[in-house]
Parts: C-alpha cells; sequence; structure tokens
C-alpha cells in the first residue's frame, strides 16, 4: 500500500567525512517533498574521519517507501560510501523481554510501557523463573516459562529463539537476565539484544559487583546498558549512571540504590533504541 498521508521517518547514515554530506542528504529530502523536523550530526576527530547523523523528517511517499529507498541508495548513500537505514512511524517496533526472579527492570519497563512511554508492542516475556507470570498476565502478555539447567539450555534456547522469531521481534531487552546467550543465539540478533549491568563498566565485571565494590570501598556505584556481544560485559555502550556512596553504606544498601540506577538506566537505554538514538560503529556507541 503506497503511503499518501504523512509520516514520521528516522534516518540514520554512517560515513566517511568529507564535504557535502549535510547537503546532498537535505536536498534529497526536500526533492522527495519531505519537512526536516530534527537533525543532528557528529564527526569523529580527524583520524577517524567517520561521520554520523540522524534526521527526522515529515514526508508523504506516494511512490512507496521501496521506490524512496531505491532512489536515495542510488542518488546519495551509494555515492557517499554511506551506512544507513531508516525506520517510518506507521510501524512500532516489537519489543521482547527476558528476565530471571529480580522483578525491579521488568516492573519498571511494564510500567512505562503500560503508560505509553514505551511506543512498542510486548508480544511476549520469557524468563527461566516462574515467579514473575502474574505480573505479565495481569497485563495480558503472554509469559512463557523456559527453565534452563546445563543439560537443557541449548534445547531451551533454541525453543526461546523460535518464540522469538515467530513473534517477529525486532529488538530484546535482558531485564536481569541472568543466563549467558550463545554465540549462536547473539548472532541471530546482532545489535538487537540490550542488557542491563549491574556496575559501572568496565569496573566491576561478572556476576557479584556490589559485594565487589564494597569490598574496593568504592565512592561512586552504577549500572551499565549496553548491547550484547559474543564477550561478555563487552558490547557497545549504550547509557550508564552513577549515585555516591560512603563508608556507612552496607552492601544491602548498594543493593538497593544500585537497582534504581538499574531501572533509570535500562529504560533510557531502551527509550534511545526505540526512538533510533542509536549508531553502533566498532565497539562504541554515538547516542543522538
Amino acid at each position: 500500500m503506497l503511503a499518501t498521508t504523512p509520516l514520521t521517518a528516522r534516518l540514520l547514515i554512517s560515513c566517511p567525512d568529507r564535504p557535502g554530506i549535510v547537503a546532498g542528504v537535505s536536498q534529497f529530502l526536500y526533492r522527495s517533498g519531505a519537512n526536516i523536523l530534527d537533525a543532528s550530526q557528529h564527526s569523529t576527530d580527524p583520524q577517524e574521519g567517520l561521520f554520523f547523523m540522524r534526521m527526522e523528517c515529515q514526508l508523504s511517499i506516494p511512490e512507496g517507501k521501496a521506490a524512496l529507498e531505491a532512489a536515495f541508495q542510488r542518488e546519495v548513500a551509494t555515492p557517499l560510501q554511506m551506512a544507513w537505514r531508516i525506520d517510518y512511524s506507521d510501524r512500532r517496533k516489537r519489543m521482547a523481554i527476558l528476565v530471571s526472579a529480580y522483578d525491579h527492570c521488568l516492573l519498571e519497563l511494564l510500567w512505562r510501557w503500560r503508560g505509553g512511554e514505551l511506543g512498542v508492542d510486548l508480544p511476549l516475556v520469557i524468563s527461566n523463573h516462574s515467579i514473575l507470570e502474574k505480573e505479565c498476565k495481569a497485563l495480558d502478555i503472554p509469559f512463557h516459562y523456559l527453565p534452563v539447567t546445563a543439560a537443557t539450555k541449548a534445547v531451551q534456547e533454541a525453543e526461546m529463539t523460535r518464540l522469538l522469531q515467530d513473534a517477529e521481534v525486532d529488538f530484546i531487552v535482558l531485564a536481569r537476565y541472568m543466563q549467558i546467550l550463545s554465540p549462536q543465539f547473539v548472532g541471530i540478533f546482532p545489535q538487537r539484544i540490550i542488557n542491563i549491568h549491574h556496575s559501572f563498566l568496565p569496573a566491576f565485571a561478572g556476576a557479584r559487583p556490589y559485594l565487589n565494590a564494597y569490598t574496593r570501598g568504592v565512592k561512586l556505584i552504577g549500572a551499565t546498558a549496553h548491547y550484547v556481544t559474543n564477550e561478555l560485559d563487552e558490547g557497545p555502550i549504550i547509557e550508564q549512571d552513577v549515585t555516591r556512596v560512603s563508608h556507612r553504606h552496607s552492601v544491602d544498601d548498594l543493593v538497593m540504590l544500585g537497582r534504581d540506577i538499574e531501572r533509570q538506566v535500562l529504560t533510557r537505554a531502551v527509550k534511545a533504541h526505540i526512538d533510533d538514538r542509536v549508531i553502533v560503529y566498532g565497539n562504541k556507541t554515538i547516542v543522538f
């Protein structure tokens, strides 16, 4: 079906830096009848020589999306050696959540999703524990309980992959999902799995960061949201935050404060992904 009413489109671009990039994109959008609503750009240092841009525009495309995109590739992207993608407002992203037994990140996402702050469809939640099923059922969100042991891990991950692909999810949020995902699974969803780590990475990676931070006597604790790669806790960072602590705080205090930060950081990272404000290059991100 051809779009005759205005759509909002978000265009993300990365390419070698050179004069004329902004002009080339802007002139193409002008010729296509687009009204640019927002534009952000960033150039790296001359040694890297890279250029990144996000444009949000309103446009009518009676010729259809495929024709518009083919023309952009031919007239702009190919000559300027661009990697690019475009998302449209007439299709909501589909988000899946993976969670274990900790509820704070899941409940934060559900609350914000129910309130309309996260403009996505939420077709399913998957967990290796059954304890959070009632929270999902209360919102009519399908909940799938896939318990994991060393003997069943491969089988359950295959089933999880099937469920996610059947639901046609665009991205996955690990809301304190306490399982290491296989390279095969990560490879199916590259740069589409967002994890929250209960530490200000790269400090105190691993399973017990708050105890390690307490033992070290740190004065700041934090949380990190990042894309998942095959290197544990090493993926491109999307969002981070910290709070001050002192010698008066116990390990339990640090855990409580940390969970507050985890909720906020994960939500901000998910919102940035939904709004197409993240470009990954190498093991870094540009977040507009």
